[in-house]
């Protein structure tokens, strides 16, 4: 009898996890620090900025269309910046994170911009959560020079 009230009442537990974590992203809803749409520069201006700022990172709020969040938690997401560049998000202190539903809407992020050469190993572990193939996996044998930007807040203007 206790297993079986041990057993339900961890699949209860399981289960409004997983209800809380797939909140719908809607119009106003922040995540992290609460931040407001003012000030934001468009992300395509973000190459040139770091330029100027070589080597350090550049306080900044961003407005972006986000591509893909990380289907474990949503602890991590990339951002448009052109046909040929994307920016590398993550939470501050892995404090706080984003719905799936959040891929194909446009948000507004505050934090920091920098500049970040990423291993062969911390990029296909990026692969692995997103679920890639083994084969596209396997592929990767050099590191990568990326964008990143560690958010304090994101809020869905939209």
């Amino acid at each position: 009898m206790k297993k079986l009230i041990a057993i339900t009442l961890l699949s209860c537990a399981v289960l409004a996890a997983q209800a809380q974590d797939r909140k719908p992203a809607k119009p106003g809803q922040t995540y992290g620090e609460v931040i407001t749409t003012k000030d934001a520069i468009d992300i395509a201006g973000l190459p040139a900025l770091l330029e100027k700022n070589a080597d350090k990172k550049v306080k900044t709020k961003i407005k972006a269309k986000v591509v893909d969040v990380c289907p474990k938690k949503g602890c991590w997401m990339n951002l448009y910046i052109n046909d040929t560049t994307t920016a590398f998000v993550k939470m501050k202190d892995y404090g706080f994170f984003v719905p799936m539903d959040m891929i194909g809407k446009t948000v507004v992020l505050e934090g920091e911009a920098f500049e970040k050469v990423t291993s062969v190993n911390e990029l296909r572990h990026y692969a692995e959560d997103a679920k890639k193939p083994q084969s596209e996996i396997d592929a990767i044998t050099a590191p990568q020079k990326s964008i990143r930007f560690m958010a304090n807040g994101i809020i869905v203007p939209e």
